[in-house]
């Protein structure tokens, strides 16, 4: 195959899309404490001074969004005023409306239970048509692709140094960047980084990128890969004071690439956060990832991906697609027959299967959904690997 390259980004969770994001999961979070059965369709827009959360909740727990809105920001680090925003002075909006009856009419009982061919598991419809996707690759531990694996690691110790006051100066936004050249499709080394972080006003620029290349890019990435046409650039613009929702506003599922694989692997253009787990674009893309990582931790492949494709209203996928890229020790149709029969895809199981119905949702909203096995969901385990290897036999 040659040389090539390959780029993803991530960002902080300081950056106003992902502030979002945060604040939709929180919100979600709440709500799933005290009623599991929560049906959320939750998104936040942030700009200067004002945080709207709008969307569909029905549930019988009762979320108090001022208050999980305003402590989402101040934990970010937004707790001073001249940032330009701040968790105590922003206006909280709240324009929530309950489920549409029209959906929730196929979400509770599917169209399997209605003709009579239901098991329990037929119970819930699909939340939505659509198609998810996941993927796994061999190329970290965590089985994700090398470029968005560092460029995660990167935005979480940009938060870390400055949460941890090793760099007091750094504000919440941030951004990464990383180039990784692949030689016959394996990364062969580091072709380009860019860390771009919020500052405060006083700081010197060639102490701040001092500081960010010893404390944070020498400290992550793998000096092997790097030589010396490795090229890094620290806050290229040589300002980035103003930042944040005084920047720039923020939306929900704006970063849905950052979210999964930094465009390596497809994405069916569904977002995450703020939806629960009926709401196939979220749980079936966590389970078609599941999927994905136990075919390559099983050695059927080095890298898989996984689509599906659903129906509202309809339990069963419509379809379930399996491409490794060549790299398959047996034919794509054969490990698709094989991930078929090992993992229920539909809506329910996924929910009982992977624990979907738990407040776990916060915590994977920033530095990606996959990938994080510090996190122990249940998605990320490769516990089915060994069944995969007797199926596809």
């Amino acid at each position: 195959m040659g040389k090539s390259f390959f780029t993803s980004e991530s960002v902080t969770e300081g950056h106003p899309d992902k502030l979002c994001d945060q604040i939709a999961d929180a919100v979600l979070d709440s709500l799933l404490k005290k009623d599991k059965n929560s049906r959320v369709a939750c998104e936040v827009c942030v700009c200067t001074g004002l945080v709207l959360v709008m969307g569909e909740i029905t549930s019988e727990a009762y979320a108090d969004i001022q208050s999980i809105a305003r402590g989402v920001i101040k934990d970010v680090g937004y707790d001073r005023s001249d940032y330009g925003f701040d968790y105590a002075t922003c206006a909280v909006v709240a324009a929530i409306n309950e489920q549409s009856p029209d959906i929730a009419m196929g979400v509770n009982k599917a169209l399997e239970k209605k003709d009579g061919s239901a098991d329990n598991n037929d119970v819930l419809g699909a939340g939505d048509q659509g198609m998810m996707f996941g993927y796994a690759c061999d190329e970290t531990p965590e089985l994700m692709p090398l470029p968005i694996s560092l460029a995660h690691r990167l935005s979480k110790k940009l938060t870390d140094v400055r949460k941890n006051g090793i760099l007091g100066y750094l504000r919440p936004d941030g951004k990464t960047q990383v180039t990784i050249e692949y030689a016959d499709g394996k990364p062969k080394r580091i072709e380009a980084v860019v860390v771009s972080c919020q500052h405060d006003p006083s700081v010197d620029m060639s102490a701040l990128r001092a500081d960010i290349k010893e404390k944070v890019v020498d400290a992550i990435l793998d000096q092997k890969m790097i030589d010396g046409d490795t090229k890094i650039f620290i806050n290229p613009t040589g300002r980035f004071v103003v930042g944040g929702p005084k920047g720039d506003s923020g939306l929900t599922g704006r970063k849905i690439i950052a979210d999964t694989y930094g465009g390596y692997g497809r994405h069916g253009g569904g977002s995450f956060s703020g939806k629960d787990p009926t709401k196939v674009d979220r749980s079936a893309a966590y389970a078609a990832r599941y999927a994905a990582k136990n075919v390559v931790a099983a050695g059927l492949a080095a890298r898989c991906e996984v689509q599906l494709a659903y129906a509202i209203g309809v339990a069963h996928p419509l379809s379930v697609r399996v491409e490794t890229f060549g790299t398959g020790k047996y034919p794509d149709e054969k490990i698709a027959a094989a991930v078929s029969r090992v993992f229920d895809f539909r809506p329910g199981s996924i929910i009982k299967e992977l624990g979907l119905s738990a407040p776990i949702y916060r915590e994977l909203s920033v530095y990606g959904h996959f990938g994080r096995e510090e996190l122990d969901v249940k998605f990320e385990k490769t516990d089915k690997a060994e069944a995969l290897k007797k199926a596809v036999e």
